[in-house]
């Protein structure tokens, strides 16, 4: 079970990436997880070269006080932390987020085809968050599926103190994230065109959500690496 998440986008050092990339995949997945973390989901931003993008997960907020400790000070930290901390610019740029209901891995293994992720970032006045939620998976998460998205979570920020703050995580933020998935991105250009002709979404639910906002939307397009376990 999954209750806790952390989005963490990275900003690295121009042409860093895939050396961030190959390092993670073959060095940090399952240390990460002998520990009690869950590595979910690691990406490439398809809009920003310089990038890196991923989704790290806990079964409570004991567990993560536990497990981060204990990699972030154990050996396989300490022996490539050097040459992670290289590529890296910045690497605060973190939500700490749960799930609105349970994340469903069933099946999932590392690897497997090549797909498009999709994380919208929904941001929200202070309080908003249930109404937004209500309406998004009521009203537009049916017509997302029908145009092509798979659903792969709705997540929300977690009200809870950062119990390691050795790595910072975004205070007072009020935000809802739809995480999705296609086969490519024609299916993505694809699903957007048949939203825009779909009266229900840019007429009703689409408006309902756009004023329910505090600022626009962020979209993040990424491709999943090698090993990432949502795709």
């Amino acid at each position: 079970m999954t209750e806790v998440l952390e989005l963490r986008q990275y900003t690295l050092h121009p042409g860093r990436r895939d050396d961030l990339v190959e390092l993670f995949d073959r060095e940090f997945v399952e240390p990460q997880e002998a520990v009690g973390a869950q590595v979910l989901g690691q990406f490439r931003d398809l809009d920003d070269q310089d990038r890196f993008v991923w989704l790290r997960g806990y079964s409570d907020m004991d567990t993560r006080g536990r497990a981060l400790p204990a990699f972030y000070g154990g050996p396989v930290w300490r022996a490539h932390s050097a040459a992670a901390n290289d590529t890296m610019i910045d690497s605060d740029d973190v939500l700490l987020l749960r799930p609105e209901k349970d994340l469903d891995l069933t099946g999932r293994t590392r690897g497997g085809p090549t797909t498009l992720v999709t994380v919208t970032i929904y941001h929200l006045p202070p309080g908003g968050e249930d109404a937004f939620v209500d309406v998004f998976r009521t009203d537009a998460v049916p017509l997302l599926t029908d145009t092509g998205a798979e659903p792969l979570a709705i997540l929300r920020t977690l009200r809870a103190e950062n119990n390691f703050p050795a790595l910072p995580v975004r205070e007072n933020e009020n935000v809802v994230v739809w995480i999705a998935s296609f086969a490519g991105r024609d299916e993505l250009v694809e699903h957007v065109h048949l939203l825009g002709r779909e009266g229900r979404w840019t007429h009703g639910v689409l408006p309902d959500l756009t004023k329910r906002l505090a600022q626009p939307p962020e979209q993040l397009q990424l491709a999943p690496t090698a090993r990432s376990l949502l795709r």
